[in-house]
């Protein structure tokens, strides 16, 4: 009876410093997070999709596939409304030899071509976590290019960094260009900067290239042209899809959706040749969505080398009015607020 009572002692014991540890282990956790650091969970079923990935610095959180992609398909304030467009049809599929969407944010090549772009990625994507830093590489695609995106979420703002990577896992030189899509939320307005203003006489050359499809119609009622900024607006009425592409130097792209807006910063390199007449941002809208494209450089790509494009994502609550004055008082001291990429 004195051994058992012994045991029975050692055992409460041990017990008690298991959830002593425990409860100090949540505590520590808690007041990390809360004092700015990264929570990552691994395997957070999401929009039919089991093993998904969920970072979150408190404030934002962004959810990434790993059945099928990579796709960051949802960002946005913690307990507010998803950015990016989720395909209730595709939901949770995974597998086939068929492209699909899916939604979010994707990577791919340009220029567009429909082999090499569209290869299909319905299988699952190995994943690494490190040093603040999530890493998703796709397998080596049917065109042997790799794609990989690291993800690294600031622990105090409102900001993420995304760097895309295209590896030649081939056999030949391959032309191409990182090509980064997100695919925004419906009912929202896509906001691009126009070049600062320059008289003629003190500047005789064009400033910037846009690139028009042959279905772009310049007066359909969604585009607003104007002295300081181009707005495209996604109507859900309105299934004629509409595309521009544009020189970008001043390197933001900004969506504004249920009084929450999303900047894009992205950078521009002068000396460099872009996709689809020097484009290295574009933007497409249908009746479902409305996409904020980025696009690097065209590169020379030898078998085994790797070309980079990197983004960096910010989001504010703001209510940002359609006239450009309004724009102007609202959106531009945000802009200040974010890092410009090179």
């Amino acid at each position: 009876m004195i051994e058992m009572r012994a045991s029975l002692m050692r055992l409460n014991s041990r017990l008690l410093r298991s959830l002593l540890s425990a409860a100090l282990l949540a505590l520590f956790s808690f007041a990390s997070l809360s004092a700015g650091e990264i929570h990552m969970q691994e395997k957070v079923a999401y929009g039919g999709w089991p093993n998904c990935i969920r970072l979150s610095n408190g404030q934002i959180e962004l959810i990434a596939t790993t059945d099928v992609g990579p796709r960051l398909i949802r960002f946005g304030f913690v307990g507010g409304s998803n950015f990016m467009k989720e395909y209730a049809d595709q939901a949770g599929k995974t597998g086939g030899d068929e492209w699909r969407i899916y939604g979010g944010h994707r990577l791919w090549q340009a220029p567009e071509d429909l082999k090499k772009t569209y290869a299909p990625d319905n299988g699952p994507v190995a994943h690494a976590w490190n040093a603040g830093t999530l890493k998703l590489t796709q397998p080596v695609d049917a065109t042997g290019i790799e794609k990989e995106i690291e993800i690294t979420m600031d622990a105090k703002l409102n900001r993420v960094t995304l760097v895309h990577r295209l590896t030649n896992r081939g056999t030949k030189k391959e032309n191409l260009a990182v090509w980064a899509l997100s695919a925004m939320a419906a009912g929202g307005r896509a906001i691009f900067p126009q070049e600062a203003y320059r008289s003629h006489s003190d500047q005789l050359l064009p400033v910037r290239a846009m690139a028009l499809w042959g279905y772009t119609d310049m007066k359909d009622p969604r585009w607003s042209w104007g002295t300081h900024y181009i707005q495209l607006r996604q109507d859900s009425a309105m299934a004629t899809p509409q595309k521009l592409g544009m020189t970008n130097t001043l390197g933001w792209a900004a969506y504004a959706l249920d009084k929450a807006l999303f900047i894009n910063r992205f950078g521009y390199e002068r000396s460099a040749q872009y996709p689809d007449f020097n484009s290295n941002c574009e933007t497409y809208t249908d009746a479902t969505m409305l996409e904020v494209e980025t696009l690097g450089p065209m590169t020379q790509l030898a078998p085994g080398e790797s070309v980079e494009h990197t983004e960096e994502w910010n989001l504010f609550h703001a209510e940002v009015g359609d006239d450009e004055a309004a724009i102007g008082r609202t959106l531009l001291p945000l802009i200040q607020q974010t890092s410009a990429v090179k």
